[in-house]
């Protein structure tokens, strides 16, 4: 039976990345991918021929229920983490268009901005935690945050529609940290945190460090990402419908390690120095409206700390990330937004 993939974010780097490498392994699904607009579209099909292209944004809700409603499995990556009328529409289709006998799975896009919510509370920037969170030994930390947390309205949303419709709405998410690696997609293959950062560098010819400067963040590579997208996809193309990968217990960390913010920092103005793009960079401190007007909520986040262990999906998908480390994409991260500078 052809498994009916409904994807949105195909022109946003995390999207972008999944469906590239979906397609390519499964050209036997059958995708469908909601893009704004034609120009865009036009760009997705260039790229991907056998997608068919639906016009539409993340407040077409119509559009949004019929899509997930015929949908096997829904891949929500456009806005994911905030967009409650997206979320409501997904949720809406999926429990009108499924059944116990035929359940719909949904795998979406979360952040691990959520870990950071002792921090935001109490105004934090640059302290030490040890807090780390665990997806497999307490993932129920993870799914009873304060309503507060950043992301949390949004996660209520998908967790309650499994909770409500547990035999035919089968929900994961997947909750991604600092990103980076040149993207595969269509349109966008550019992240936020560490290329913001890259580009303050570049930019205010310093090294910025917020706080104490001792705050940390997993990361991960955007193709280890999508390699965890494609195991759960596969997971549910094949109606694996175990308790440990949806509901209550689907919730995955994406990690393979962490950085400090200040360090990452120091070695990418020590990089910069060393390409020639800057000469004699000093530290600097980086308080939190100057990091707000910098780069919004990714500068606010080289301040905060947000601590995981990624352990479910690496024992029940078998994800093996494998990609080069953070730092040792440094350099290629300040050339890409050098260029980009001109």
């Amino acid at each position: 039976m052809t498994r009916k993939v409904f994807i949105t974010g195909t022109t946003g780097y995390i999207g972008g990345e999944i469906l590239n490498v979906l397609y390519n392994k499964h050209p036997d699904y059958q995708y469908t991918a909601l893009v704004r607009t034609k120009s865009k579209g036009e760009q997705v099909t260039k790229a991907f021929p056998e997608v068919k292209i639906v016009l539409g944004d993340l407040d077409d809700s119509e559009i949004l229920e019929k899509e997930a409603a015929s949908a096997n499995i829904v891949i929500h990556c456009a806005d994911a983490s905030d967009h409650e009328g997206a979320a409501k529409a997904i949720a809406k289709g999926l429990a009108s268009g499924h059944s116990k006998e035929k359940p719909g799975y949904w795998l979406h896009t979360g952040g691990t901005g959520i870990l950071c919510w002792e921090d935001m509370r109490h105004d934090r920037l640059g302290e030490h935690s040890d807090n780390e969170y665990n997806d497999w030994t307490a993932v129920q930390d993870l799914t009873n945050f304060p309503d507060d947390a950043f992301h949390r309205n949004v996660d209520k949303i998908v967790l309650e529609a499994g909770a409500r419709e547990i035999e035919s709405v089968k929900t994961a998410i997947v909750c991604p940290p600092t990103i980076y690696g040149r993207g595969r997609g269509p349109v966008s293959t550019r992240s936020r945190q560490a290329y913001e950062l890259a580009k303050f560098i570049l930019t205010n010819k310093y090294i910025p460090i917020i706080g104490g400067g001792k705050a940390r963040w997993n990361n991960i590579h955007v193709a280890d990402l999508a390699d965890l997208f494609v195991l759960l996809t596969e997971k549910a193309a094949s109606s694996d419908n175990s308790s440990d990968l949806w509901g209550e217990k689907g919730y995955f960390l994406a990690e393979n390690g962490e950085h400090v913010w200040a360090d990452l920092s120091r070695l990418m103005g020590k990089k910069a120095e060393e390409l020639g793009y800057a000469k004699d960079l000093k530290e600097d401190a980086l308080g939190k409206d100057a990091a707000l007007k910098a780069a919004g909520f990714e500068a606010i986040s080289w301040g905060l700390n947000s601590r995981g262990k990624a352990e479910r999906a690496r024992k029940v998908l078998g994800w093996k990330p494998q990609r080069p480390s953070l730092e040792d994409e440094a350099q290629g991260i300040l050339k890409d937004e050098k260029e980009r500078l001109g």
